[in-house]
Order: structure tokens, then C-alpha cells, then sequence
């Protein structure tokens, strides 16, 4: 079975693919470490063990929040084109210019954020970008949302020619992620994980950035012809359909590493099955409509609207969830796993979206997000499983390719400490959100009162540890990944 070879030839990359993949690989890493910077920054203020202006401190909040967000979708982008290119014809020129586009729109929004001073966070909620109290002008503003068009136009056209390629193989996207069997059939186990999934984040992806973009456009003319006024309400609700799916389609792309990678290293096949196939269907219909649990505390909201995130929340996440996690413990139990860094960042991974999803889903329920939404209990929940969950699947493959070019998976004595350092400071840093939000810590405070400051300090503390890994994690792959390949 083709899954069950390390390097299969087919994943093997002509020296121009090898480039872009690379830049993606590289500027994902790079990045992430510079915004975690950032984070460490905020965090050290809010423990008070340095001052930095509020102002500034919205900047920062505005760049990691913005930054953190889209680069890991520029680096999810490039684990779906790696394993999709295997079944389907993409076209490289729309993968580059993904990336183009992306750093294109990253200039312009880090231009707007420390030139232009624009600090109104990357939710960009209508009328805010446009009412700066004069800290920023219309023009900053005008420059943070064309940048985030400009990364979204760049998704869509990547999605566009993902979606060509799956049609041209496999006819519609029904057929594609295996609804054909949903009801009856001999399911073809080979059928590719990597496929059932990519169509499934392009059906819902490719929705939540078009209510992204008629958000952005709206808030861009009301910028210059500012007559023309926008239902807030509805700007509120594109905004977060938009951002809970970009930064939700993270991890469902990032996943595709699991289901490729993780039968190479446990020497077990990783069949799909029914089950599987329904539990993508209903994930990329519920995940369509779940946003509302973001919008549980406007009394302005449709009431319909909230029974419906309400019920999104409980039910949406699961499917995917559990058939995922399930599939991936019943693929290691007695496995002959060979433990090294890519096998053990897969069951990390594993482990940070399974336990990073308890505290999503009670955020999820009215009664208690009506009490913690706005504490730190939500940058808790997100940055526990896309810490913890979606960057241990990015780094897999990234190690997993060096080991293609070094011929052999890598666990060096380095690797043996920065993984515990990223998991120890890892777990700290996302239980010192999680306990500061309990306790009702402030979220996008630049300023906590004492009270809090203990938890702070805890949560600093971690932020410095996964800090560490990351500059070792970030040293490491790039130059793995720059290595020329080794000679069979």
C-alpha cells in the first residue's frame, strides 16, 4: 500500500515545486516565531514585568492576532497542496502566487499596523477601522483591509485551481469525498484521506472568505465615502463567519498530515471507511454555520441565529474530532511506532486538539459564554489547540521532508529536548489562559489588576519556554530544509 512508504516517489518535488514549497515552509516558521515574539511581548506587560504603551500594545495585539491567524493558513495551504498534488493536477503557478499574494498583503498590513499606527485588531469590526479617535488614519486603516483582501483573493485562487484539479479527477465534489457510499457500497479504503478532506475545507473555506471579502469591500468604501453606512450587525456576522472559518479550515487542512504521515510511522494501514465519510460531510456542512457562538452576547442577534450556533457548536466539532482521533489511536495501538520527531509531534497534535476542544465547546454553550467570552478563557481554548494541535501537524511534515532529504526520519539529541521544552511550555502557557479566564481575567487588556498578575507571569513564563523551542524548532528546519537532497 503506497501510504505505507516513507518517501513514496510521488511526493518526491522538482527543484522549482522544491522552492516554493520551501519559501512557504521557511516564512511560516520564521513568521510564527517573530508573532510569538509578539505574544511574549503582551504577555510580560500584562504580568507588569515590562511597560510597553497601550497603544503599542494594540499593535501587537493587532499583528499576532492578524499575523498568527494568516500564517498558519499559508503554512496549512502548503501541507493540503503537498499530499493533494499526489491524486490530483495542480498547478504550481497558483500555489506561488497564493504565496505572493499573502506577503503582498502581510506588507501592507504590517505597514498600516507600525507606520500607520492601526491598532483595531484583525476582527476589523465595523464601525471600528473607521472611528480611531485620531490614533490612526483613514488611509492605515484602508491598507490593513486591503491587505487582508489581498490574502484572501490569494486563498480563493489556490482553492479555485484545487477545486479544478479534483473535478477534472473526480468528476464533482460529492464523488471526491466518497458520498457515493454514504448509504451503501463496498467504500474503496484506498480512497484518499487527503482528497476527502481538501474538498471539504474547500466547500466550507471558500464560503467564510467570500463573506470575508464583501465584509472587507463594504468597510473599505464606507472608509472613503463614509454616507455610505453599513448594517453593523450584518458586517459583525460576516466578520466572524469569515474569521472562525479561516482560522477553523487551519487545522483541517493541517490534518492531512496525520492521515498521509502517521500509517508510514505505526506500519498500519489507515483505511477510510463510512463513518469517515460522514463524519467530513457533516463537519463541512455544520462548520458552515457554527460562527453564531461568537455572537452569543449581541442582545441585537436573531434569536434563530444563536439556537443555531448553539447547536453547530455542540454537534459541528465533533464528527471530524472523534473519527480523527479515533482513527489515529486505533492506527498506533500496537503499532510498531518508530518515535521520532515527525511520529511524535502526529500524536501531540492529536493530543492538543482533543483536549483543546473541551473548552471550545463550553465557550460554545450560552450559559457559560455569556460569563467568559470575554476573559481569557477564549485565547485559552484557540491557542490550546492551535498550539498544541494544528503547529505540531505543520512541523511533522516539515521534519518528515528533511528526513526525505537526509534519507532517514530525524530524532536527533536536540530534538529529544526542544520537544519537551515546546510541550512543557506549551501546556503552561494555555493553562495560565485558561485558569486567568476561570478567574475572569480580561481579554485584549493591555492592563490587569493584581489579582490577575500571578497567572500572568505563569502564562509569560510558558510563552518564554514554547519561545526557546521554536527559535531551535525554526533554526533546525531551515536548514534541513535548504540542505541539498542526499543521493539515494
Amino acid at each position: 500500500m503506497a501510504s505505507l512508504t516513507m518517501y513514496p516517489a510521488d511526493e518526491s518535488l522538482t527543484p522549482r515545486a522544491r522552492q516554493v514549497f520551501n519559501l512557504y515552509m521557511i516564512t511560516a516558521i520564521v513568521a510564527v516565531l517573530l508573532f510569538m515574539l509578539l505574544g511574549l511581548t503582551m504577555r510580560l506587560n500584562e504580568a507588569q514585568w515590562i511597560s510597553i504603551p497601550s497603544t503599542l500594545f494594540y499593535e501587537f495585539l493587532s499583528m499576532h492576532g492578524t499575523g498568527m491567524v494568516g500564517i498558519t493558513s499559508l503554512a496549512t495551504v502548503g501541507v493540503m497542496w503537498f499530499f493533494l498534488r499526489k491524486y490530483v493536477t495542480l498547478h504550481l503557478w497558483a500555489f506561488a502566487a497564493n504565496y505572493v499574494l499573502f506577503l503582498l498583503g502581510a506588507v501592507c498590513i504590517a505597514l498600516a499596523i507600525f507606520v500607520g499606527g492601526y491598532g483595531a485588531l484583525w476582527t476589523f469590526l465595523y464601525p471600528l477601522p473607521a472611528q480611531s479617535m485620531g490614533l490612526w488614519s483613514p488611509g492605515a486603516a484602508a491598507l490593513y483591509i486591503f491587505g487582508y483582501i489581498l490574502i484572501g483573493f490569494g486563498m480563493l485562487l489556490f482553492y479555485l485551481d484545487a477545486t479544478a484539479g479534483i473535478l477534472r479527477r473526480y468528476g464533482n465534489l460529492g464523488r471526491a469525498m466518497g458520498w457515493q457510499w454514504l448509504f451503501g457500497g463496498t467504500v474503496d479504503p484506498d480512497h484518499p484521506k487527503a482528497v476527502i478532506a481538501s474538498s471539504g475545507v474547500i466547500i466550507a473555506n471558500s464560503l467564510g472568505i467570500i463573506a470575508g471579502e464583501v465584509a472587507l469591500f463594504m468597510t473599505l468604501v464606507n472608509l472613503f465615502y463614509p454616507d455610505v453606512a453599513l448594517n453593523a450587525l450584518l458586517a459583525k456576522n460576516l466578520i466572524y463567519w469569515f474569521g472562525h472559518m479561516v482560522a477553523n479550515a487551519t487545522i483541517y487542512m493541517g490534518v492531512i498530515a496525520v492521515y498521509e504521515l502517521l500509517p508510514r510511522y505505526t506500519g498500519k494501514p489507515y483505511a477510510v471507511s463510512r463513518p469517515f465519510i460522514w463524519a467530513w460531510l457533516a463537519t463541512a456542512l455544520y462548520v458552515i454555520v457554527v460562527f453564531p457562538h461568537h455572537l452569543f452576547m449581541d442582545f441585537a442577534q436573531p434569536r434563530w441565529l444563536a439556537v443555531m450556533g448553539q447547536i453547530a457548536s455542540w454537534v459541528g466539532g465533533f464528527p471530524v474530532f472523534v473519527i480523527t482521533v479515533y482513527g489515529a489511536l486505533v492506527n498506533l495501538y500496537r503499532s510498531n511506532i518508530r518515535w521520532t520527531m515527525p511520529s511524535m509531534l502526529l500524536i501531540l497534535a492529536m493530543f492538543g486538539w482533543a483536549a483543546g476542544v473541551v473548552p471550545a465547546i463550553m465557550d460554545g454553550t450560552i450559559r457559560v459564554n455569556a460569563v467568559m467570552h470575554n476573559t481569557l478563557w477564549v485565547p485559552g481554548h484557540f491557542h490550546f489547540y492551535m498550539l498544541i494541535g494544528m503547529l505540531p501537524m505543520v512541523l511533522a511534515l516539515m521534519y518528515h521532508q528533511i528526513g526525505r532529504l537526509n534519507q532517514a526520519p530525524l530524532k536527533s539529541a536536540a530534538d529529544q529536548i526542544g520537544f519537551p521544552l515546546f510541550l512543557v511550555g506549551g501546556l503552561v502557557f494555555v493553562l495560565a489562559f485558561l485558569y486567568g479566564g476561570q478567574s475572569g481575567a480580561a481579554r485584549r487588556m493591555a492592563e490587569h489588576w493584581d489579582a490577575w498578575l500571578p497567572s500572568d507571569g505563569v502564562g509569560a513564563i510558558g510563552a518564554a519556554l514554547v519561545v526557546l523551542s521554536m527559535l531551535y524548532f525554526a533554526a533546525r528546519i531551515t536548514l534541513g530544509l535548504l540542505k541539498k537532497p542526499a543521493t539515494p
